[in-house]
């Protein structure tokens, strides 16, 4: 098999994958990807979708833009203050999972309006991303909700309450 020009991408998995201390199993077991097909991937034999470098990233835990400009599925020129301003968004400590998700929602949907869109591959890898950062937020806020964590409403706004901690009927408690 011819390798195909990917940018340095493999070698860069390669690196990065080291770096995390993963053996090739553990990093294809971690993004859901087949040993071989990762491995291929490696060696530059195969161009991976978006979707695959989005899972590979996440497993790594490192920017899957970053990945994607490797790949040649964005253009690191063109693209360069999208990838900064999307890791910038990733970064911040202040925002949680889903308020970093919406805020590149709208960032994009802004992009979109103004003429710069993303390629297809790129988009369903991002959408992707959305949708199980989405549903991991959502499982996170039931865990908290489950084991108590969650700070109680404020009862001002409830109302008031009966002993046994039931909300009061308050036609019963306006006499």
């Amino acid at each position: 098999m011819a390798s195909l020009n990917v940018g340095n991408l493999g070698e860069y998995l390669r690196e990065q994958r080291r770096n995390a201390q993963l053996s090739l199993r553990q990093l294809a077991d971690a993004a859901g990807v087949s040993n071989p097909y990762l491995s291929q991937i490696e060696r530059g034999l195969r161009k991976p979708s978006a979707e695959v470098l989005q899972q590979v990233a996440k497993a790594l835990r490192i920017s899957a833009e970053t990945l994607y400009v490797r790949a040649g599925i964005l253009d690191a020129e063109r693209d360069r203050d999208e990838v900064e301003t999307r890791a910038v968004i990733l970064a911040d400590p202040t925002l949680n999972e889903r308020q970093k998700q919406v805020l590149l929602q709208i960032y994009e949907s802004f992009r979109k309006e103004n003429g710069f869109e993303i390629t297809p591959d790129l988009a369903r890898g991002m959408a992707q991303n959305v949708t199980q950062d989405m549903a991991q937020d959502e499982a996170h806020g039931m865990a908290e909700h489950i084991s108590g964590t969650q700070q109680a409403p404020d009862t001002a706004v409830r109302g008031p309450r009966t002993a046994d901690g039931s909300d009061a009927d308050p036609q019963q408690t306006a006499s």
